[in-house]
């Protein structure tokens, strides 16, 4: 070959290469990956955490609605309808009396043959600390406040669909008065186009528009040492990947890593940024809803939700009908699990050896709630004259189940498409 043949080469393989880099964007907006279809694995270790953590969410409702109540304590009566609310499998009334340690039962005041229930002394002492853990911790949930609505189409929520996911999100009782007025400047009250009372978010705060995904990556470029500008490249354009912890034997399956890797190698899109000119049957949207789903759930404390909190949002985040078929076609990043009788989702990467991996200081605080009910539990009314001091209460507790303890069982993604009824499964009430 001689010098201008050289020439020629080089300059055609030049344009060619340009060529394919101007059109990938639009390759990628194709369905071009395969897809295996994959069993549900059983996590025996995260559905323990689950089950543990229904109990402990009831018992906090129930001290709230206590709190509010203007004459400080609840009867069995009003208690009777509740069990649903509450997500129990057992009658809300065998529930609070399982806990003596935080709640006091007495005759009721007129008729003595109605029995009513108030906090304890230590269950006061608890509530008053995580008062003033929010007090003094407000940057945290603003900030967490404001991640959620800066995700969604019209950056406002109903508060409808807020109030069930005030537990997840870590939000006080009264967010949506109080904490309105206290900042003011983030937040508003209006109402929305279907007439329901919404919260919107007043400005957008730039430094809250970076997903945990991307400082995750962010941070192991700093520890790489990696040239100067990197961090601002891959922020919203390179292929960022998820974290993946697939269940026993999955990984190591030929299809399974070769699909995982094709859709590792897509743009990562932030949840952030606006979506609407994506290919909507795209596997560049695919991704894209895989990310918001990651980080709705890396916002929430205990790294998880009930799948229909996150249905209720559906058109805010922009997802598609039939979107929680997610949640079984990635097992690597998400893990379904049906403890207590509803559809829990959660992200497998926030858990390791059976505990929350980083916990908020409310997460920890709430351990000091669970270790009162259990040793209430345990000891019954014994258990107020044996509880430690609780600034010696221990900040996290084993939940005695290892992660790794999963079972196979003969289901599939379509098992939980939203086509489904919650019948199913007892429904996702609570």
């Amino acid at each position: 070959m001689n010098l201008i043949q050289k020439s020629l080469f080089s300059i055609l393989k030049s344009i060619a290469t340009q060529q394919f880099a101007s059109h990938s964007h639009n390759l990628q907006q194709h369905r071009t990956i395969v897809k295996v279809r994959l069993k549900w694995v059983k996590n025996r270790g995260l559905d323990h955490i689950i089950d543990v953590q229904t109990d402990l969410k009831a018992a906090c409702l129930l001290k709230e609605a206590i709190v509010r109540s203007p004459v400080g304590y609840l009867t069995a009566k009003s208690l009777a309808d509740s069990q649903k609310i509450l997500g129990l499998t057992v009658p809300t009334l065998r529930f609070i009396r399982r806990y003596p340690t935080l709640f006091e039962e007495f005759p009721h005041p007129k008729y003595p043959s109605l029995p009513c229930f108030k906090l304890t002394h230590i269950a006061k002492i608890l509530h008053d600390q995580e008062l003033k853990l929010l007090h003094d911790n407000p940057t945290d949930l603003v900030q967490r406040l404001s991640k959620v609505l800066m995700m969604t189409t019209n950056r406002m929520v109903a508060l409808q669909s807020l109030h069930p996911l005030k537990w997840d999100l870590g939000l006080p009782d009264d967010f949506d008065k109080n904490l309105i007025k206290k900042f003011p400047d983030h937040f508003r009250i209006v109402k929305g186009t279907n007439g329901l009372a919404c919260l919107k978010l007043v400005q957008w705060p730039e430094e809250y528009g970076v997903s945990e995904l991307q400082k995750m990556n962010e941070k192991s470029t700093i520890d790489d040492d990696s040239p100067p500008g990197y961090r601002e490249f891959k922020r919203g354009k390179a292929a960022l990947e998820f974290p993946m912890s697939f269940p026993r034997g999955y990984g190591a399956q030929k299809k399974v890593k070769a699909w995982m890797d094709e859709f590792q190698k897509l743009p990562y899109i932030s949840p952030y940024e606006d979506s609407r000119g994506i290919d909507p049957d795209s596997d560049l949207m695919e991704k894209r809803i895989v990310g918001v789903l990651h980080e709705f759930l890396s916002l929430t404390l205990y790294k998880k939700t009930k799948r229909n909190y996150l249905r209720s949002l559906r058109e805010e985040l922009n997802l598609p009908h039939r979107f929680t078929r997610i949640f079984t076609r990635y097992p690597g990043i998400f893990y379904l699990s049906l403890k207590c009788k509803t559809t829990t989702v959660a992200l497998r990467e926030g858990y390791r050896r059976g505990r929350l991996v980083n916990p908020r200081p409310l997460t920890r605080h709430r351990d000091k709630f669970h270790h009162v009910m259990r040793t209430g539990l345990i000891y019954r009314s014994k258990g107020i004259d044996i509880l430690p001091q609780l600034d010696n209460v221990v900040d996290e507790e084993d939940t005695g189940e290892e992660e790794s303890d999963e079972e196979e069982i003969e289901m599939n993604d379509e098992c939980y498409a939203d086509g489904s009824s919650d019948a199913d499964t007892g429904g996702d009430e609570g």
